[in-house]
């Protein structure tokens, strides 16, 4: 039997309107999922009118502007639901789901569940528990020495992954799938002993001693910022805005 990281992959990958996973929205989202390395991979996506304003700043990243999310964007209510039954399914499949940054881009789904009254993400797994994979957790704690930063571009460019029209939701989403399998056979005496769901548990520990690290280095440069360090998901609040 092949080693996990051989196999059948899933990816999942969010543009929004900015980083507060209380109050943005997503404007993009893609699900991928390739059966094997070097396969044609499978594509669904979504594009989201948000109906709130798009800030510029957000536009200049992905490049999709207010107007356009208006004309060709669907209402977020439907969208969200279909997302999370997206990600059902590949729970259901088995196949572990590669998230870059996972507790931004569930998390912001999760608010986005709720603002719409489609109930939180975790109602969605109570069947099939979800098995993600964390491309910037797994290679933090694999290789926590290397200085650097650890974006999506700078791991695709150390693993030599490519990556074709970055914050593109589904460029985004194969390109972290690739990146995994990537970080999965440099660091293979370490890891093709451990099932996806095995290293789920070890990574909500690994993000959790990176949280606090990342909080120790803030106290000390005086910086006022606290770190979460909940992992896949940040907590449910009973409401989002």
């Amino acid at each position: 039997m092949g080693c996990w990281y051989e196999g059948p992959l899933a990816a999942f990958d969010t543009e929004t309107t900015g980083v507060d996973v209380e109050t943005d929205r997503i404007v993009s989202a893609a699900v991928v999922v390739q059966d094997a390395p070097g396969t044609r991979p499978r594509v669904t996506r979504w594009l989201v009118n948000p109906g709130v304003p798009v800030p510029e700043a957000a536009t200049a990243v992905h490049g999709l502007t207010e107007d356009h999310l208006q004309r060709n964007g669907r209402w977020p209510a439907p969208v969200m639901q279909e997302i999370a039954e997206e990600l059902a399914v590949q729970a259901t499949a088995g196949r572990p789901l590669v998230v870059m940054n996972a507790p931004f881009d569930l998390t912001l789904l999760d608010r986005e569940l709720r603002r719409h009254r489609a109930s939180s993400l975790s109602r969605w797994f109570e069947s099939a528990s979800l098995t993600v994979l964390d491309p910037r957790v797994l290679d933090k704690h694999l290789d926590r020495y290397r200085k650097g930063r650890r974006t999506l571009t700078d791991l695709c460019a150390h693993y030599e992954v490519e990556l074709e029209d970055a914050h593109d939701a589904a460029a985004d989403a194969l390109a972290s799938l690739e990146v995994v399998r990537a970080v999965a056979r440099r660091f293979a005496a370490r890891l093709e002993r451990l099932s996806p769901a095995e290293l789920h548990t070890l990574q909500a520990v690994w993000h959790a001693a990176q949280a606090r690290g990342l909080q120790a280095w803030f106290a000390r440069s005086g910086t006022e910022e606290s770190v979460d360090p909940s992992w896949p998901l940040r907590p449910d609040l009973p409401a989002a805005a």
